[in-house]
C-alpha cells in the first residue's frame, strides 16, 4: 500500500530537495502535483512511512515546506 503526503514548497528549492529525498534509496518518489501552486507530492510505502514524516519534518524550515495532506 502506497501513502502520499502533499506539500507547497518554493520552486528554488524543489531540485536540492529531490536530491535529498532521492539519496536515501527506496525511501519516496517525489512528484509535481501542481506546477502553478507549486505543489509537491511525496510516495512511499506505508511502511516508510514514519521515516518519511521524520525526514519531512526535519527539513520543513529550511525548505519552507507547507503540508497540505497526508493520505
Amino acid at each position: 500500500m502506497i501513502s502520499t503526503i502533499t506539500f507547497d514548497m518554493p520552486p528554488a528549492k524543489t531540485a536540492l530537495f529531490k536530491a535529498i529525498v532521492e539519496s536515501y534509496d527506496n525511501l519516496a518518489t517525489l512528484r509535481t502535483e501542481n506546477p502553478d501552486l507549486h505543489r509537491l507530492r511525496l510516495s512511499c510505502a506505508v511502511e516508510s512511512l514514519d521515516e518519511v514524516l521524520k525526514l519531512l519534518d526535519e527539513l520543513t524550515a529550511e525548505f519552507s515546506i507547507t503540508r497540505v495532506v497526508i493520505a
